[in-house]
């Protein structure tokens, strides 16, 4: 269903391409990353295939194409992808309250503009599965700007691997206000974690299970999943980051003098048998895993003779679903991608003008990244699909994704 081909066969000028290889290992020699991997697939077949460096420093271990990797975000076009399964079935609509299947978000109050307290609210209504879909929701993350985030950091609202249930965490975010009123601005935030809790309701299975069974199993992602799969935990790679403090406390965010702190390792790693199954960021997985879940969708939504969505659905979800760019609507939060020239669909980015956006790409480029600098985008007019592992947070340490981006395109010379 994956093939491989010769670059110039598809386009690539192969010198050109080999660019990329010394550009990823100057990211090691340098100290940026342990170590990182890259594939690269046109018309369906990979043309590109380097890891370079080690997935843990203290044992000398090869980041390889097989490394086991905490893809965070990335997990979020998954999950939508899940939801979407559920629209196309008749079960759920994208304008259904996250109330009726969430009742704790029943009486969803919403921060006044310019509040400077907790309780300076005013009575809103409940996001809608859309609003959740494309952050317009009103929820946030702890490590944006902001009221709300402050008392998620305080609360420690993250989602993470060790943190419990789904269902106990959607209800805790579910007893703050909203930051916003729904639809009014874009924020970065957990609501894809509540989409996750969302289809545990309708499904009655755990979002593990649900996943694994209509998505990872049938796509054979089969070294995917919330914690790291049985027999792979020798090439799960060890996290770092360059920060002081948290690798994920980005409003006190210092630079540390050791540019390859450890934060997270195989031993003892939540991810080892997660309790909290999130749908914003809990998958782990490897590079050709999720090359298989990309080419999914950059084909239509079916691989081989496995089909999980139609084509019509995934170039619904795959649209830009703002009334503009997401620079327009006002952030404050962080993001994982531009925002002047990039429109958001149901749970990715989507390119709407390179020039705005000031990256080498195409209109309809989809795509996401994770906070540990994972990447993937999706190209239907350059039929492309690109797939970037490595293990280092927060995803905003260096700026490798745009580099990367114009790496790729430098080498696509031909048709």
């Amino acid at each position: 269903m994956i093939g491989t081909a010769h670059p110039q066969d598809r386009g690539f000028d192969s010198t050109r391409l080999a660019q990329l290889s010394g550009w990823m290992d100057h990211l090691v020699r340098d100290r940026k990353y342990a170590g990182c991997g890259a594939l690269i697939a046109r018309d369906g077949d990979v043309v590109f295939d380097h890891a370079t460096g080690l997935r843990s420093i203290v044992s000398g271990a090869l980041f390889e194409r097989d490394t086991v990797a905490r893809i965070y975000s990335m997990t979020k076009p998954v999950t939508t992808v899940a939801l979407m399964m559920l629209v196309e079935r008749g079960v759920v609509h994208l304008d259904a309250p996250v109330s009726d299947f969430i009742p704790d978000f029943a009486d969803c109050q919403a921060l006044v503009p310019g509040a400077t307290s907790l309780d300076q609210v005013a009575p809103c209504a409940s996001p809608t599965l859309h609003q959740l879909a494309t952050h317009t929701s009103g929820l946030s993350y702890p490590f944006n700007p902001g009221l709300l985030a402050k008392e998620m950091d305080a609360q420690d609202l993250m989602f993470k691997a060790d943190q419990g249930s789904l269902a106990a965490m959607a209800n805790k975010v579910a007893a703050l206000p909203l930051a916003f009123r729904p639809g009014t601005r874009w924020e970065y935030s957990v609501s894809i974690d509540i989409l996750g809790r969302v289809i545990e309701v309708i499904t009655g299975q755990s979002l593990s299970d649900f996943l694994e069974t209509e998505i990872l199993g049938p796509l054979a992602m089969s070294e995917t999943g919330f914690s790291v799969i049985p027999g792979t935990e020798s090439r799960f790679a060890d996290l770092y980051t360059p920060l002081e403090g948290d690798a994920m406390a980005l409003n006190q965010a210092k630079i540390g003098a050791d540019t390859l702190r450890m934060v997270d390792t195989t031993e003892g790693s939540p991810f080892l048998n997660a309790t909290m199954y999130s749908g914003g960021g809990g998958l782990v997985g490897t590079m050709d895993d999720y090359l298989r879940f990309a080419e999914m969708l950059r084909r239509g939504g079916a691989l081989g003779d496995v089909r999980l969505l139609s084509p019509r659905t995934v170039r619904f979800m795959t649209s830009n679903h703002l009334p503009g760019d997401i620079s327009s609507m006002g952030p404050m939060s962080f993001a994982e991608q531009p925002m002047d020239g990039m429109g958001f669909g149901l749970g990715g980015a989507v390119v709407l003008d390179p020039a705005r956006a000031r990256c080498p790409g195409t209109a309809g480029d989809f795509s996401w990244g994770g906070m540990a600098s994972t990447f993937f985008w999706i190209d239907p007019v350059e039929r492309l699909s690109v797939v970037f592992f490595t293990q280092l947070s927060p995803s905003s340490s260096y700026p490798t994704r745009p580099q990367l981006k114009a790496l790729v395109h430098a080498a696509l010379t031909g048709s």
